[in-house]
């Protein structure tokens, strides 16, 4: 009877630990943290869409962010998007994004972003898009972006916070 009862114990503590393991994905690069690679699904037609993640340094020196690539993409580019006197613009990093050593940098909706050029086809919610990012310290890894719904906001729902940069 114990055995049983242990084992409804895991298969319970699995249907709840599981589900967050695979919803929070992320990973470790040197001393960097990337956590939740995402982007939109796009409609039929999108030339263009948006990457997003979060990015925390947690060594004693600063890294940057100088490129991501995307499976069957030509150009992706890394953004930054700000307003100044009631006007917002747009504009590449030509340089990458610095990630400050014990700081946080979160690319999000209406901020720094990936810029993703010339979609063949659509990003549908529930897959994953498959890419590369590449720092100029840390080096580089395959990520997955998770496409999540059109309009999602991971960032808001799951508050990973409301700043751009943030020191640890």
């Amino acid at each position: 009877m114990r055995t049983l009862r242990l084992s409804h114990f895991v298969a319970l503590l699995s249907l709840i630990i599981l589900p967050s393991l695979v919803f929070a994905h992320g990973f470790k690069l040197g001393a960097l943290e990337i956590g939740h690679p995402w982007t939109r699904a796009t409609p039929n037609g999108a030339e263009v869409a948006g990457g997003f993640l979060k990015i925390t340094n947690n060594g004693t020196e600063d890294d940057r962010l100088v490129s991501v690539t995307i499976e069957g993409i030509a150009r992706v580019e890394i953004h930054e998007m700000k307003t100044e006197n009631g006007v917002m613009s747009m504009r590449p990093l030509k340089d990458g994004l610095l990630i400050p050593a014990g700081a946080t940098v979160e690319l999000k909706p209406g901020s720094f972003h990936v810029m993703i050029f010339g979609l063949t086809q659509p990003f549908v919610e529930g897959t994953m898009v498959k890419g590369k990012i590449t720092f100029e310290k840390a080096g580089s890894a395959d990520l997955d972006f998770k496409v999540e719904a059109v309009g999602a906001n991971p960032a808001e729902k799951h508050q990973h916070g409301a700043a751009t940069t943030t020191t640890n």
